[in-house]
């Protein structure tokens, strides 16, 4: 299948490593030009600076000279488990959506109108199963991720008359730094017998939730990213598609 990128720019936000970086690098084997933003640029197309300063993130939008796609592929966690919700306070929730959540409006505020205004393009946003399930594991990070989901629902009926879509894309259990940083939060105060290896905590997982029983790879979110930019998705919009080994059915 022909997906047709070359020469498209994407503005990719969140992509020094894990997913984000897998779907910059696959754009990128697209021959498409890509404008990578995050706190550590360690590639030649990223520019650093934080999405939860709203000047950068301001700068970095409206200092690209084009724009056809938005991918948001932000998502950072409290640092605690909560088993009960009362284990994260209040007070570590608002770093979580600033970044989860609100700094994707602010993006979104500076794409949408841009996009509209050509008559084309496309948003992704990388939520989360956790955003559709009310996962316990992380009560601040998976009520950001189910509140981008809505928010995605909003702005794909708002951009679908202009031509534009807007999808969220929900991996399961991928092996990225926030899902390393998850577990590392989920061993915290355990016994040593207690305490797993992050491979053991992982399989196990895995085998309990998902069905197919496997890993999900920062590849596939990547190649699902490119098809929903492509014109073989020109149909698709207002839709959060999980690849999450059956975790999640519809």
């Amino acid at each position: 299948m022909e997906l047709n990128l070359q020469g498209q720019q994407i503005a990719v936000i969140g992509c020094a490593s894990g997913i984000g970086r897998a779907i910059a690098e696959a754009f990128l084997a697209e021959g498409c030009e890509v404008a990578g933003f995050d706190r550590l640029a360690d590639a030649p197309f990223i520019t650093a600076g934080d999405v939860a300063d709203p000047a950068a993130l301001r700068a970095f939008m409206q200092g690209l000279p084009r724009l056809d796609h938005l991918v948001y592929a932000v998502g950072v966690g409290s640092g605690l488990t909560g088993f009960p919700y009362w284990n994260v306070p209040a007070e570590r929730w608002s770093a979580v959506l600033e970044i989860n959540l609100i700094a994707a409006v602010r993006a979104m505020e500076l794409a949408g109108p841009r996009l509209a205004a050509q008559g084309s393009g496309s948003i992704l946003l990388i939520s989360s199963v956790a955003g559709q399930i009310g996962s316990p594991t992380d009560p601040p990070y998976s009520a950001s991720k189910a509140a981008l989901i809505n928010f995605m629902q909003c702005a794909a009926r708002d951009l679908g008359p202009h031509g534009v879509r807007v999808n969220a894309l929900a991996p399961g259990m991928v092996d990225t730094p926030l899902n390393r940083r998850i577990w590392a939060a989920s061993q915290q105060g355990l016994p040593s017998p207690q305490q797993q290896s992050f491979e053991d905590w992982a399989g196990a997982k895995i085998k309990r939730i998902a069905p197919l029983g496997r890993w999900q790879e920062a590849s596939e979110m990547a190649a699902m990213a490119c098809f929903l930019a492509s014109e073989h998705a020109r149909n698709i919009t207002g839709q959060t598609l999980n690849i999450d080994g059956g975790q999640v059915m519809h």
